[in-house]
Parts: C-alpha cells; sequence; structure tokens
C-alpha cells in the first residue's frame, strides 16, 4: 500500500523539499512556518471543522421528515446563523470603521511570496452574513411556497368532498330511473372535468 503520509513540502536552502511531517491541522512543518500565530490559528480551524465533521457522521442518522418541515428546520437555523454575523458586523464596526473594509485577506507562510497581505474588501464576517441572509430569503421563500402548496391542496380535497356530497343528495333527491343511474357514471365525471378546466384556465 502507498505511503500517504502528509509532507510540508516547502523549499529547502539545498533546493529539495522539506519532508518533515507538518504541524497537526497546518500544511508545514515547525521549521518552515508551522508553529507561527497564524499557521497554528489556521490549524486549530482545520482541527475544529475536522472534529465536527467526524461528528457529523457519527450522529447524523437517517430520519423521516416531511420537506416543509426540512424547510422550516432550515429557516430556523438560518436564522441563527444570521444574528450570529451580524452580531459580528456590529462588534467589527463598533470597534474600527475600517475593519469591514480593510483587513488581512492572505497569510501564507514559506517561499518567495510569504507574508501577511492586507487590502480593501468585504470582511470575512460581512461576507458571511450576507451569505447567510441569502440563503435565509431562500429557504424562507421555498417554505412559504411548499405552505401555500399544501393549503391549495387541502382546500381542494375538502372542496371535492362538497361537491361529491351535494353531488349524491341532488342525484338522491331526483330518484332517478335504473337507465337514468346507469348514466351517472359518465354524465358527472364529464361535468366535473369541465368544471376543473374552467376553474384552471387563466383569467
Amino acid at each position: 500500500m502507498t505511503d500517504r503520509r502528509a509532507i510540508c513540502g516547502a523549499k529547502t536552502r539545498q533546493g529539495g523539499t522539506c519532508q518533515n511531517p507538518p504541524v497537526a491541522g497546518a500544511t508545514r512543518c515547525r521549521m518552515h512556518g508551522g508553529s507561527s500565530p497564524q499557521a497554528k490559528a489556521a490549524a486549530d480551524r482545520r482541527l475544529a471543522v475536522a472534529a465536527a465533521e467526524r461528528e457529523v457522521a457519527r450522529l447524523g442518522a437517517r430520519r423521516d421528515i416531511h420537506p416543509a418541515e426540512a424547510l422550516l428546520e432550515l429557516v430556523h437555523w438560518t436564522a441563527g446563523e444570521v444574528d450570529y454575523w451580524r452580531a459580528k458586523v456590529v462588534e467589527l464596526a463598533d470597534t474600527d470603521e475600517d475593519a469591514l473594509t480593510w483587513g488581512v485577506t492572505r497569510v501564507k507562510d514559506g517561499g518567495d511570496d510569504r507574508g501577511t497581505t492586507e487590502e480593501a474588501g468585504p470582511n470575512v464576517a460581512y461576507r458571511m452574513l450576507t451569505d447567510a441572509s441569502n440563503r435565509l430569503a431562500a429557504y424562507a421563500a421555498a417554505a412559504l411556497k411548499a405552505g401555500v402548496e399544501e393549503r391549495r391542496v387541502r382546500l381542494a380535497e375538502k372542496q371535492g368532498a362538497l361537491v361529491a356530497d351535494v353531488i349524491r343528495g341532488i342525484l338522491t333527491d331526483l330518484h332517478l330511473t335504473p337507465e337514468q343511474e346507469l348514466l351517472v357514471g359518465t354524465v358527472v365525471p364529464n361535468r366535473l372535468r369541465q368544471l376543473a378546466a374552467t376553474e384552471g384556465a387563466p383569467a
């Protein structure tokens, strides 16, 4: 089996590539920037994400849920995301107005182009707020649409049952002859189809 052990891969002074293992969660070894504060912070984030993914895989079991209910759950969770990132954006704005439009956009350890880059651009908190807000709007619209369609189906079912009851009452009151009763199975469905076509036609 091929050894897929991760290596640092940074360029060495001798012109080769570093074969040392990277710091846990990082992409570089201790000697090539893996222990820097920025690298440690990034490594901690990667390790946290990996742990969360393992937890989801362990706990994520199938469950039966109606599509409309699933959408409502997404609405609730995403609304929480929006509140969280909005608070972060407000906190940044209160601390430093420039923080929302200027900051670190790139941190690279090792190589000739290593270093920290700062430039104008929306802060990650603002981008996350925008993304969460857009998803919340989409989930809310889908949930509303699903709810409207469900109500329409239920209303149609109730109306259909009322029409059937009315037709049965009319036929009973008419005291139809056996020959006329034989025509009910053909005449009534045809008339109902005509009614449905009229209701579905554009105004």
